[in-house]
């Protein structure tokens, strides 16, 4: 079905992994040290964002609803929510189905990870599955200075497998990696409607 690319992209989170509600429930876990609260559902647009940007966003919304200035450095933040959700996600992760996409192209297509999580968990949960060897490249936010929706992800991943962007395809399910994938000028398939 994609055998028209010369290389296949992957978003991870949500896309190829269910991670999303470990991601949520460490969310919650860190920020209640802090008497703070996480919307997942207005959280939702942020998906495929650095863990950072998700806490400075998370940081803005409590200081603008509670007249209050909590005065905390959102990289912090992001670090102990970091730290919470390794500690979940080896015992919870699971893969979702596009991974047969995955398994179906192994060794026949040069594919990557594009994704908004730091390179080592990445690299991590990949390992712990038995899928690490699948893929040729991993690009994570550490290995980027402008995220997704900016296209630096999928286009260093193009660069990385040795593939044009115009020949590559991206599988996403989030509206900041599908816009992305355009902006790298490559075929983007949203793993949502599948």
């Amino acid at each position: 079905m994609y055998d028209r690319f010369a290389g296949l992209i992957f978003d991870m989170d949500g896309t190829i992994l269910d991670t999303e509600p470990t991601h949520h429930k460490a969310w919650h876990q860190v920020l209640a040290k802090y008497g703070m609260k996480y919307d997942a559902s207005a959280m939702t647009a942020l998906n495929g964002s650095p863990t950072w940007r998700i806490a400075q966003v998370i940081i803005d919304s409590h200081n603008a609803n509670n007249g209050d200035n909590a005065d905390l450095d959102p990289h912090f933040l992001a670090q102990e929510k970091t730290i919470a959700v390794k500690a979940m996600l080896l015992d919870t992760v699971r893969p979702l189905p596009l991974i047969e996409v995955v398994k179906a192209y192994h060794g026949r297509r040069p594919m990557a990870v594009g994704t908004g999580s730091e390179h080592a968990m990445a690299d991590s949960l990949l390992q712990h599955l038995g899928l690490r060897g699948c893929f040729d490249v991993i690009v994570g936010a550490d290995d980027v200075h402008n995220h997704k929706p900016a296209p630096d992800t999928f286009l260093r991943c193009a660069e990385l497998l040795g593939v044009p962007a115009h020949q590559c395809v991206v599988f996403e399910d989030a509206d900041f990696g599908i816009e992305a994938a355009k902006l790298a000028n490559m075929a983007v398939v949203d793993v949502r409607t599948l």
